[in-house]
C-alpha cells in the first residue's frame, strides 16, 4: 500500500511540475544590450557579426547586399541611439525604436531616420527580423499580400477598385 501511495504521489508531483513549465521568454533587460550590440556591429562594419544577430532567413541576403553595395568602404553609420523598447504580450516579439544617422559614398550628405527594429526571441536570444527604415533596404519588413475580396475571390487592387 505504501508503494502505491508513493507512486501516486510521485506521478502527481511530476504532473504538477510539468504543468508549471513555461517557455523561456525574452526580457527588456536582454533586448537593450542586443539592440546596442547589433547597432555597434553596423557602425563598425562588422557585417558578419551583425548577420549572426539576425534571423537566419535574413543573413545571406544581408551579407550579399553589403558586398554588392561595397558597404565595407562606402557606408558610414555616424550615430545611433536607442529611444524605446517594448515587448509584445507573449514576450517573444519586441520593437526597438532607434535613431540612426549615416551616409553612403559618394554622397557626403548625412541622413537620419527613426527606425522601428523588430526582434524575435529564439533559442534564448533576441534576433533582428526587420528594420522599417535606415541604410539597409534588404532588412525592410516583408510586404504582405493584399487580402482577397472574399465575395469575388480576386484581389480588389487587380480589378482597379
Amino acid at each position: 500500500m505504501n508503494s502505491r501511495i508513493a507512486r501516486v504521489s510521485l506521478a502527481s508531483l511530476c504532473l504538477f511540475l510539468g504543468g508549471c513549465v513555461t517557455v523561456p521568454k525574452g526580457e527588456v533587460d536582454d533586448l537593450k544590450p542586443a539592440v546596442r550590440a547589433i547597432m555597434q556591429s553596423f557602425r563598425w562594419k562588422d557585417f558578419r557579426g551583425a548577420a549572426d544577430m539576425m534571423v537566419p532567413a535574413r543573413q545571406e541576403a544581408f551579407l550579399k547586399a553589403r558586398k554588392e553595395l561595397k558597404d565595407d568602404n562606402d557606408l558610414f553609420i555616424t550615430n545611433f541611439e536607442l529611444e524605446d523598447a517594448k515587448l509584445s504580450g507573449d514576450m517573444l516579439i519586441a520593437k526597438a525604436v532607434t535613431r540612426i544617422s549615416w551616409y553612403r559614398l559618394p554622397s557626403n550628405s548625412e541622413k537620419t531616420a527613426t527606425v522601428t527594429n523588430v526582434f524575435v526571441w529564439r533559442g534564448g536570444v533576441w534576433l533582428l527580423e526587420s528594420m522599417d527604415d535606415g541604410p539597409f533596404e534588404d532588412l525592410l519588413p516583408d510586404k504582405k499580400p493584399e487580402p482577397l475580396d472574399s465575395a469575388r475571390g480576386d484581389r480588389a487592387a487587380d480589378a482597379g477598385l
